[in-house]
């Protein structure tokens, strides 16, 4: 291989590599700076489509992912916290929030790149606190994306005397999708519109490509940016593939129109850029922008029908989960403290019953594997910490209220029976992780094993499943049999425990395999523990007796 070509090819995907390293450490340090804020963004302001284009601005913008926003907006809809004509609002704000990196690269502050390295380095090296460490990472970030660029330019270089590739802009000037072709395919294949329109940025600001070839491969870096939510649905809900799907359509349709419209969007770009005296990079910037906000304005009244069109594209009856308080009234809040906790109470048994669904899921996962069950039981386990926090706020406020002493009692069963029916989600969420653990390690249980842990979460199922009767008609027979059921599921821990170790010894299963049968064994246990904590406070508070 001739050096130069070498080195060139060298010097490009390497910068390519830390620019999209510096993009992916950016957000996530402005992520981690924002905290939950993001998602209670998208929770709180998407009560209508224009509010969720916002709201997809906003998020986009703190995460530099539209990638990103578009993966935490599939989760919304599969928990039932948003509709699909929502989802596809924070789509369109995404679009028009990841146009920020490009005005970031115009500002062209290259110059900036190595010192914001060092001190993002200086930030989380020397200092312990981590707010500090996060706001070293978007400098780090931003730095490593302006040198990334910089060695992407100079790996660029060269291209301008290069005759094929002076043939391939030509041929890209005069043939429009030729050149939206280019930018789909480059950006599936780096899955980064932030990345291709950075390189755009470098090739039209050294003179490599003229603005007839620059703009299409622009409209066709967005269409393939698409490329990271479908491969995020493949295997997903219908949510996810239908939110992925309204993405594809919303950027076809828009390069659809502005191809139809390209000698006119030439001239505006012309135009602005002379008005106020752009650089080359800030002129694709602008073209950038433009082509996301007026795509935008023009697709957002027909949201209705967008989201038709995916339903008919991607059809069947998706399964989601609630995730709403039904009951959490506020105006019976401030009206009578004994409704109120009867209200909380509901919310308390709705939890216990997505606690009980997750673990009915992940005993299915266990045995057949089915990603299905998968997804079913994280949209569960997000329900249940999203109950967890409203149901806990609302009972704070209830205990603002002078409360009498069954009340009190009643307030504090709520609160502890909403913490362990979360801790009971967080162990189910641990034995999925140990049973995709066994699948992608290829890891086999003995049928004796297998037959035991069947044992086991039925008996920890029939425990959860008493013990949310037990809270709901206030039994101590009930919450006696709890502890009842769970001397028997140690008993059966301990003695499978032995049963795993005589098959280790004999042979018959490796250490492997023993250790994810013992951690799945020990989470279980722990949910009982759960279920008896729940129920201890019934036959407290109900019979004097611990």
């Amino acid at each position: 291989m001739n050096y130069d070509l070498q080195e060139m090819i060298f010097t490009f995907i390497g910068g390519l590599g830390i620019f999209l390293f510096g993009i992916k450490y950016m957000g996530d340090g402005l992520q981690k700076t924002a905290g939950d804020r993001l998602r209670y963004i998208l929770d709180k302001y998407t009560s209508n489509p224009f509010l969720g284009i916002l709201a997809g601005i906003v998020v986009t913008v703190l995460i530099q992912s539209s990638s990103g926003t578009t993966v935490i907006v599939v989760g919304l809809v599969s928990a039932g916290l948003m509709n699909l004509r929502q989802a596809i609002g924070v789509v369109m704000g995404a679009n028009i929030g990841t146009t920020i990196t490009a005005f970031i690269i115009g500002f062209n502050v290259k110059e900036a790149a190595l010192p914001a390295i060092a001190l993002g380095a200086f930030l989380i090296f020397f200092f312990n606190k981590e707010r500090i460490q996060y706001i070293g990472q978007i400098f780090f970030g931003f730095g490593a994306l302006f040198y990334g660029l910089t060695l992407m330019g100079d790996g660029m270089a060269p291209l301008e005397s290069s005759e094929w590739f002076r043939d391939l802009t030509v041929s890209m000037s005069d043939s429009p999708l030729l050149g939206v072709f280019v930018g789909t395919v480059f950006t599936m294949l780096v899955q980064s519109s932030s990345a291709t329109i950075g390189i755009l940025q470098e090739l039209y600001d050294g003179g490599m490509i003229d603005i007839k070839a620059a703009l299409p491969v622009l409209f066709g870096d967005n269409i393939g940016t698409t490329i990271t939510a479908v491969l995020a649905a493949l295997g997903a809900s219908i949510a996810a593939k239908r939110t992925a799907a309204a993405h594809v359509i919303f950027n076809i349709v828009g390069t659809v129109i502005f191809l139809l419209a390209l000698p006119l969007f030439s001239s505006f770009i012309t135009w602005i850029t002379g008005a106020l005296d752009l650089e080359p990079k800030m002129q694709i910037a602008f073209a950038h922008g433009t082509f996301n906000v007026v795509n935008t304005l023009i697709q957002c009244w027909f949201i209705a029908q967008i989201a038709w069109l995916v339903q008919k594209v991607v059809p069947g009856t998706d399964t989601t989960v609630d995730s709403k308080p039904r009951h959490l009234d506020q105006n019976i809040l401030n009206q009578s403290s004994s409704l109120a906790l009867s209200q909380a109470k509901l919310e308390v048994l709705r939890m216990g019953e997505f606690s009980k669904d997750a673990l009915e899921k992940a005993h299915r996962y266990t045995q057949s594997h089915d990603k299905k069950d998968v997804s079913d039981a994280g949209q569960i386990e997000y329900a249940i910490n999203h109950l967890n926090t409203e149901v806990t706020s609302y009972l704070v406020k209830v205990a603002a209220h002078d409360l009498s002493e069954r009340e009190s009692n009643d307030h504090s069963l709520l609160m502890h029976a909403v913490n362990d029916f979360e801790r009971i989600g967080d162990h189910v969420e641990n034995v999925i992780e140990l049973v995709d653990f066994q699948i992608v390690n290829r890891i086999t249980f003995t049928e004796k094993a297998k037959k035991e842990l069947d044992e086991m979460y039925i008996l920890t199922q029939k425990i959860v499943e008493t013990a949310i009767k037990a809270v709901e008609l206030d039994d101590v027979s009930l919450a006696r049999r709890v502890l009842e059921l769970e001397g028997k599921l140690d008993s059966l821990e301990r003695s499978f425990r032995k049963h795993h170790v005589l098959r280790v010894n004999a042979g018959e299963c490796t250490g492997q395999a023993g250790m994810i049968f013992v951690d799945l064994l020990s989470n279980l246990e722990r949910i009982g523990d759960h279920a008896v904590n729940i129920t201890d406070l019934v036959l407290e508070q109900r019979s004097g007796t611990a």
